[in-house]
């Protein structure tokens, strides 16, 4: 395969090289030829030529009949870009040139969405970039309509249309206020994309425990932490249980189990204790027996 391909580009230099003082002809190619478009071509003289077309992947060669109509099938031509044509033989040596661009309607999509994991509500976190391509794999470079679309777990949509320049549109999207998976879509003619975006609770919010007696002990407990848009916060999500008495500090972590974090501390009357996860404080409680 590559030892035709070379034969036939060294050929092709060398039809360039005898005919390179011939005139260029008025194209009998399309004027705005579709990549992968069926057409035909009739070359002017009389009797039989040879025909090479080079372009941006390859060449092509065909002997062509002058003075009638040469058919070239669909799949002929369908890398878009600029073409080169030496007619060689016949009556008549000529060259060509002439332009290949995408097809118009857009057969694949490119679509990139970040990140795949990340925070509830937060403003334009989600970003989604799109290339679309023609059945060739051609970069469409005309003007075309996306629409982009992100479904949250509860039902919720964003929607943002945009358009392609040189091919591409990009979007940013905010995270939806509620934990789960959204469904983060791209569509361009019919042709459309999903991608899957999942997004996990954020910071523990109104964090707050309450202290009862146990025994010599000081029983201390949670209220089910959420985050400040209600979501529970995951399991094993670290609670830190702070006492300070008689200027002495003890400091316990436990891991929430069932959305709750427990733990039982020495009572000592008078005792401050308080309660955090991270950086966010929730309420203390002065122990008093």
């Amino acid at each position: 395969m590559r030892g035709s391909r070379t034969a036939l580009f060294t050929a092709m230099a060398i039809v360039a090289g005898q005919y390179a003082m011939a005139q260029s002809g008025a194209s009998v190619f399309p004027a705005k030829l579709e990549a992968g478009s069926a057409f035909s071509a009739v070359f002017p003289g009389t009797g039989k030529a040879t025909l090479y077309i080079v372009g941006p992947e390859g060449a092509v060669k065909r002997d062509v009949e002058l003075g009638a109509s040469t058919i070239f099938p669909i799949g002929s031509l369908y890398n878009a870009g600029h073409y080169l044509a030496f007619l060689a033989g016949g009556s008549a040596n000529t060259t060509y040139e002439f332009d290949v661009v995408p097809a118009s309607k857009p057969a694949e999509l490119s679509f990139l969405a970040r990140p795949s994991r990340l925070p509830v509500d937060m403003p334009g976190g989600i970003t989604g970039a799109l290339y679309v391509f023609d059945a060739y794999h051609n970069l469409i470079t005309r003007q075309i309509p996306v629409h982009f679309e992100l479904s949250g777990p509860s039902g919720e949509k964003q929607i943002h249309d945009e358009s392609t320049r040189d091919g591409a549109a990009w979007t940013a999207m905010n995270s939806s206020p509620h934990q789960g998976v959204d469904k983060f879509s791209a569509e361009a003619g019919r042709v459309s994309s999903v991608r899957v975006i999942r997004q996990f609770p954020g910071d523990p919010c109104g964090l707050k425990m309450s202290a009862s007696p146990s025994g010599d002990m000081l029983q201390l407990v949670t209220e089910p932490v959420r985050d400040c848009n209600g979501n529970a916060v995951p399991d094993g999500t670290v609670v830190t249980f702070t006492e300070t008495y008689d200027g002495a500090e003890s400091t316990v972590d436990v891991p929430l189990k069932r959305g709750i974090a427990q733990v039982e501390m020495p009572s000592h009357s008078g005792a401050m204790i308080s309660v955090a996860s991270g950086v966010v404080l929730g309420n203390q409680i002065r122990w008093e027996r």
